[in-house]
């Protein structure tokens, strides 16, 4: 069983945040396994701060067509923050599948919101977060042992001797390695969201921006140089990643 599954319900109108919260409700009766609490707010900047107050939130639960602050900006800024939770954005038209991309949405549904369509969605996001927490590596530092959620990790790279390990939180060095760059990022590599990019870079498509060239913007505002000859083949596998996750939103609709 994951951790207690926090969630936010975030609408302008008062009625449709009620009956999404609801619907939340009923989805926690229904599956007793989970231990889940339901907060709600009628507005992004209040989000922002409830989640800043929370600690974050598992599952945001965004309308997207609300004044001053829309679902979007909120979703992106949720994410400048380094903020990792599952996005869901309710909205009443299908204009806005493009934006919801920049910010990693999980999925998009119509409004009214169906329940049916609502709780797989909600399964897909507690096994991605039941997944995340059980998905990690073991880094061997000089100070020990180091587990490291694959979840946290942007990129890494061979560095002289050791792999360093660029995270959300800051930087972890491996010892010297005494294997091939790839044996020792395998466990990267059998996830799906990272690439390898020549001999010496894994990176973690989920954290990248845009490619322009051999150079990689990360969400962080970095920037990645890749070696020339890999950079094509990692532009085309980094689309055919994102096209995946287009496929599967178009499903939930």
């Amino acid at each position: 069983m994951i951790r207690i599954l926090k969630v936010v319900v975030c609408d302008d109108d008062a009625a449709s945040c009620e009956r999404t919260r609801t619907l939340m409700l009923s989805y926690f009766q229904m599956h007793t396994a989970l231990d889940g609490k339901v907060w709600a707010c009628f507005d992004g900047q209040t989000l922002l701060e409830l989640a800043a107050q929370q600690g974050g939130f598992d599952i945001y639960l965004l309308d997207i067509l609300m004044p001053e602050l829309n679902g979007i900006e909120t979703g992106r800024r949720l994410r400048a923050r380094g903020d990792r939770g599952e996005i869901v954005y309710l909205t009443n038209s299908n204009d806005f599948a493009a934006d919801s991309y920049d910010v990693r949405a999980l999925s998009y549904l119509l409004k009214p919101v169906e329940e049916t369509k609502l709780f797989r969605v909600l399964d897909e996001a507690a096994e991605k977060l039941r997944r995340q927490q059980n998905c990690s590596t073991v880094v061997y530092t000089v100070q020990g042992p180091q587990r490291i959620p694959l979840e946290q990790i942007r990129y890494a790279e061979r560095v002289g001797r050791v792999i360093r390990y660029y995270c959300t939180d800051g930087t972890v060095d491996s010892r010297s390695i005494r294997v091939t760059f790839r044996e020792a990022v395998a466990p990267l590599l059998d996830d799906r969201r990272f690439c390898l990019c020549g001999a010496s870079f894994v990176l973690n498509f989920q954290y990248v921006t845009g490619v322009n060239g051999q150079t990689v913007a990360l969400d962080n505002d970095q920037t990645v140089t890749l070696p020339r000859a890999a950079a094509s083949d990692f532009k085309k596998a980094w689309g055919s990643y994102w096209l995946d996750l287009h496929d599967s939103m178009k499903n939930w609709r």
